[in-house]
């Protein structure tokens, strides 16, 4: 699971060898620790995403339903404060717009 915050960009999957965590996975120095404070973050470089920390699911669940319930903004890109973090995602927004055409296009192509 991808989950793009105003604050952090984390990617979520079931940890290899313990089913009650999930290993949470940053891009950036500070993510993890934006959205869970109390995580044990370890840098691993060679990886693909450098940051990781291994979360309870409980947490991580309870975690990301309150932020949803915290949510006070009619747009998320005006949301996002710092401006190196609102170009990268603007990034995503023009490559997922284009995939939206792309799909909607290729749809109505296979419905005639």
């Amino acid at each position: 699971m991808w989950v793009f915050l105003n604050d952090a960009y984390l990617s979520i999957v079931a940890h290899e060898s313990e089913r009650d965590n999930l290993l949470v996975r940053g891009r950036f120095k500070g993510d993890i620790e934006a959205v869970f404070p109390t995580a044990i973050t370890t840098e691993t470089p060679e990886r693909d995403y450098r940051y990781r920390a291994v979360i309870p699911r409980g947490i991580v669940a309870h975690t990301l339903s309150d932020r949803a319930l915290l949510i006070d903004y009619p747009n998320f890109k005006g949301s996002v404060k710092d401006r190196l973090r609102h170009q990268v995602y603007l990034d995503v927004w023009r490559v997922m717009e284009s995939a939206q055409r792309l799909w909607q296009a290729t749809v109505k192509r296979t419905r005639r």
